[in-house]
Order: C-alpha cells, then sequence, then structure tokens
C-alpha cells in the first residue's frame, strides 16, 4: 500500500443539537476507519463535545478548531482544558482564536488586538497550568504571516480555514524547517463528494458568502493574489443593497479562487485532492457537506471514499 493508499485527512465534527449521540458513532466510526483525527468547531459547544470523545473514543486524536478565547476565561478554559488532557490520556489539543468581529460584537468583548489579546490568553493559561495540571498543546487559529508567527512563538500549532493551496506553501516558508516540523499544521477545506460539479461548486459557494463578508478574510485572499476577486466583493459589499448581495457575491466567485480553497469531485478526485494539501505540508481537515443531506451524509460520503 503505497503512502496516499494509506493516508487518511482530519474530519470536523459538530455535535449539533439532538443529533450529539449521532455524531459521537460517527467520531467512533471515523476512529475504525483510521482518520487523522477529529476537529471540534465552536459551533457545537466544541468543548463540551471534547469531553465526551475523551469518553467515546480510545485512539483518535481531536482538537477544537477552533474555540474562541472571548467564549470562557483563561483560568477555566485551563481548568477544563488540563481535564480533557488528562482523562483523554493525551489526546486532546486545543486549538484557539479570537473568531471574528460579527462574534466579538454580539458577545459584547472587550478587545484590544487580536494579537494582543490571544497572546496573553495564552500567557494566562500557562500561569494557571500549576493549579489546572498539564495543559494539552496548543494550536492558533492562523490566517495571516502575523498570526503564523505569533503562533509558532508561543503555541505548538497553526490551524488555517479556507486556506488557498497556491499559497500555502509560500507561508510555510516564513517557519523555521526546524520549527516547522515540530509544529501541527492543518487546515479546514470545505470538502462536498458529487459527480455534479457544479451542484458542489454552488453549496461551497453559499457556505462561502459569510466569510467574504469578513475583512481579515478579504485580506488573506488578497494577499494570496486574489486582488480582482476581492476588488468585486468589496464592490458589492459596499453596494447599499443589503437584499441582493448574498447573491451578487455568489455570482462574482470565481471558479479558479474557489477551486483554491474547497473541494469538489468523485471520491478520487477528492482522495486527490485532499493528498495534495497533505504534500503542501498541511494536514486536511475536511468539512464535508453533501449534495443530498446534512453532516451525517456528507461524513459517511467521505468515509464510503476511504472504505473502498
Amino acid at each position: 500500500m503505497t503512502n496516499q493508499e494509506s493516508f487518511r485527512p482530519a474530519v470536523s465534527l459538530v455535535a449539533s443539537p439532538n443529533k450529539r449521540m449521532a455524531v459521537l458513532d460517527l467520531a467512533q466510526q471515523a476512529e475504525t476507519l483510521g482518520f487523522s483525527g477529529i476537529a471540534c468547531p465552536s459551533l457545537g459547544a466544541a468543548m463540551a463535545f471534547c469531553v465526551s470523545l475523551a469518553h467515546a473514543t480510545k485512539s483518535i486524536k481531536f482538537w477544537t478548531s477552533i474555540q474562541p478565547i472571548y467564549y470562557s476565561h483563561a483560568i477555566e478554559m485551563a481548568n477544563t482544558a488540563a481535564h480533557i488532557h488528562e482523562i483523554s490520556d493525551k489526546r486532546f489539543s486545543l486549538g484557539l482564536g479570537v473568531s471574528h468581529g460579527p462574534v466579538i460584537n454580539r458577545l459584547g468583548a472587550t478587545t484590544a488586538t487580536p494579537l494582543a489579546d490571544i497572546k496573553t490568553y495564552v500567557a494566562t493559561m500557562r500561569t494557571q497550568e500549576r493549579f489546572s495540571g498539564e495543559l494539552p498543546p496548543i494550536y492558533l487559529a492562523a490566517l495571516r504571516n502575523k498570526m503564523l508567527d505569533l503562533a509558532t512563538e508561543i503555541s505548538q500549532g497553526a490551524i488555517w480555514a479556507n486556506a488557498s493551496l497556491s499559497n500555502i506553501s509560500d507561508q510555510l516558508t516564513n517557519i523555521e524547517a526546524s520549527r516547522r516540523s515540530e509544529m501541527f499544521l492543518a487546515n479546514m477545506v470545505p470538502t462536498v463528494i458529487s459527480d455534479d460539479i457544479a451542484a458542489a461548486q454552488a453549496i461551497h459557494r453559499k457556505t462561502l458568502v459569510g466569510y467574504v463578508s469578513l475583512p481579515n478574510y478579504r485580506n488573506y485572499w488578497r494577499s494570496c493574489g486574489y486582488d480582482e476577486q476581492i476588488d468585486a466583493f468589496e464592490k458589492i459589499l459596499e453596494s447599499p443593497n443589503k437584499e441582493t448581495r448574498s447573491a451578487e457575491i455568489v455570482a462574482a466567485m470565481d471558479t479558479e479562487w474557489l477551486s483554491d480553497c474547497t473541494i469538489s469531485g468523485d471520491s478520487d478526485t477528492v482522495r486527490e485532492a485532499l493528498w495534495g494539501w497533505s504534500q503542501a505540508g498541511v494536514l486536511p481537515i475536511a468539512v464535508m457537506s453533501s449534495t443530498s443531506g446534512g453532516q451525517a451524509k456528507a461524513v459517511s460520503e467521505l468515509f464510503a471514499a476511504y472504505s473502498n
């Protein structure tokens, strides 16, 4: 068996209300099938889900991807993270991020700058370690180079979301080779398995509308060389007609840009694309959607792709 044949990506799982036991079943299947890990986004009560994963699984690694720092005080986060780290036999890692402007505004959080806030948060957690017990590895959400530099300085890894494959290798060159070999590096990749490429890409376009509205993502994609694409988005966002804005953004999404940060295609195409991310030096986390169902259907399609 070749390396590509034996490779398994990580998979993103959200513990949705009223479906949490079913999602734990998916986690157990991922473990049985040898997937590289389970990423737990914040929209599914990630920390609680990770407690359950510590008990429901035995060998697979799992991490938050990403837990916003404004959700919990750093001391409580240290206590909880250390607890999960211990009872999972050190299979748990803590992915932290500052989240996005709309979330921060909804929480009413007082902020300084993303870099300063997360640096202080991690330092406070480290101070608490003498009371909480050993902390798990900490990963930071990273898009642009300044946050990647901070992740390299104060944490054990970095996690992107919706990153551009064409640019990721250039970003990784900013990390000293010896340090890069020690770090956990991963990217959340929107993925749809389907023979109907247009339908799959339509799902991706809908998914990415919210990210396009965020300045930090637009700035990231601009740094990847997509100036014309970002100019088109910003022209739409400046329009006073909010009712048609989402549809206009979807219509403006260039296929080259979309294909650079998402994966669409049949099982063979998806496996090849996920392998390509791993060869670029980043563990792909498959964030699954389906043209014919919800999370369970989408993840089952991923499992089937690696079961043949």
